[in-house]
């Protein structure tokens, strides 16, 4: 079977004009057209548009689909749909939660009441790095995650969602490396300690996994940056530190 790019038009919602575009820059190529310039699609191409337009739905760029659709021709093709459709849970849990919020919110307004403040925001806030962290981690981690710092009691979760506790950390432990203390002493050791206690608010880091956070601190630029301030030689401290920590206090399955 085929259609026209009319019919094509219709069905996808789409304009005739935009199905045009698509096969100028090479996004959508029709699987034939005529001499009179009349585009025909197949169930091919109106499988590669249903990708196109879930890729548009998540805010991709056209420049975006078309690389990503390149990469997809390398992928099989169902665990590129099974990202997607993560991806598209991902963002209904969150409308979901939008839509929650409002309805409280109106709620709220109609009879006169206080909201709790941690209701006023939920929805709205979102990890710009979580891409990052469910493609590192898995999205089981990820979710876990987040259901645990929900739970956790209100100052335990403004100390890490604020950074205050890793600046707290970082401070501290700026002035104890220019004070000359190796990393295993006990001082140290003690800041340690309120490091692995805030990033266990979010996460249980075992003894590999500490010393792997530890890593990535080093390895990756943005974190560099953000905890030494331009002092690498501080990020290497802390790492340093957390390694002694590590093979003292963690074990293998704690």
């Amino acid at each position: 079977m085929s259609w026209s790019i009319n019919e094509v038009a219709k069905i996808s919602g789409l304009t005739s004009r935009a199905l045009r575009h698509y096969d100028a820059i090479g996004l959508l190529v029709p699987a034939w057209t005529t001499e009179g310039g009349r585009r025909y699609y197949r169930e091919a191409e109106l499988m590669r548009l249903q990708e196109i337009l879930l890729l548009r739905s998540l805010g991709l760029g056209l420049d975006a689909i078309a690389e990503a659709l390149a990469d997809s021709r390398r992928q099989d093709r169902v665990a590129v749909l099974t990202g997607h459709r993560r991806q598209l849970e991902r963002e209904r849990e969150r409308i979901n939660r939008l839509i929650n919020t409002v309805n409280r919110t109106i709620a709220s307004l109609k009879e006169e009441d206080s909201m709790d403040p941690k209701e006023i925001f939920d929805g709205l806030i979102e990890n710009p790095h979580e891409a990052e962290a469910r493609e590192r981690w898995g999205d089981t981690a990820i979710d876990e995650s987040y259901e645990r710092i929900r739970r956790l009691p209100e100052e335990d979760r403004e100390l890490l969602t604020s950074g205050r506790g890793f600046t707290e950390v970082h401070e501290r432990l700026a002035v104890l490396k220019a004070q000359g203390l190796p990393v295993d002493d006990p001082r140290v050791q003690d800041v340690i300690a309120r490091h692995h206690y805030v990033v266990s608010l979010a996460w249980t880091p075992n003894a590999e996994t500490y010393v792997g956070l530890g890593e990535m601190y080093v390895a990756d630029e943005r974190f560099r940056k953000n905890i030494g301030q331009g002092d690498d030689a501080l990020v290497h401290y802390l790492v340093d530190a957390m390694k002694v920590f590590a093979a003292e206090k963690l074990s293998a399955g704690s």
